[in-house]
């Protein structure tokens, strides 16, 4: 399902990441627009701009989703072409990273998708 109009909500999370170059939890989203919408509305907002490519989503070292602009695919038309994600340890900022992940072909198994995440200390927390 597209994003066929700019709702007020829609409006709201997309000024949020329009804002930011860091991926943002789903907790931290529930948590940004809990008096403005409820969760599911948060969630399902969320689904709808990931279909449509405008955000895409990754799992964090701890299996939290968190979100991000764009396609993860930086190739729409090659499923094999996916880029890295990288987490501070620290101060747990993550972002997308302009790492082209190559998917190998694997006899006897088909992959549908893939993700590369690289966990460490980002710049200000390394020095």
């Amino acid at each position: 399902m597209a994003i066929s109009r700019k709702t007020k909500t829609v409006k709201m999370i997309l000024d949020l990441f329009g804002e930011t170059n860091n991926a943002i939890s789903i907790v931290d989203l529930v948590s940004i627009f809990r008096n403005k919408m409820n969760k599911t509305t948060v969630y399902r907002i969320l689904n709808r701009l990931e279909e449509s490519g405008i955000l895409h989503s990754f799992s964090d070292k701890d299996g939290l989703k968190r979100y991000a602009k764009g396609n993860q695919k930086t190739d729409p038309d090659n499923k094999n072409d996916l880029h890295s994600h990288f987490l501070c340890d620290d101060c747990g900022v993550s972002t997308c990273l302009p790492l082209e992940i190559p998917i190998p072909t694997i006899p006897d198994y088909k992959i549908n998708t893939s993700q590369h995440l690289l966990i460490g200390q980002c710049d200000n927390c390394h020095n």
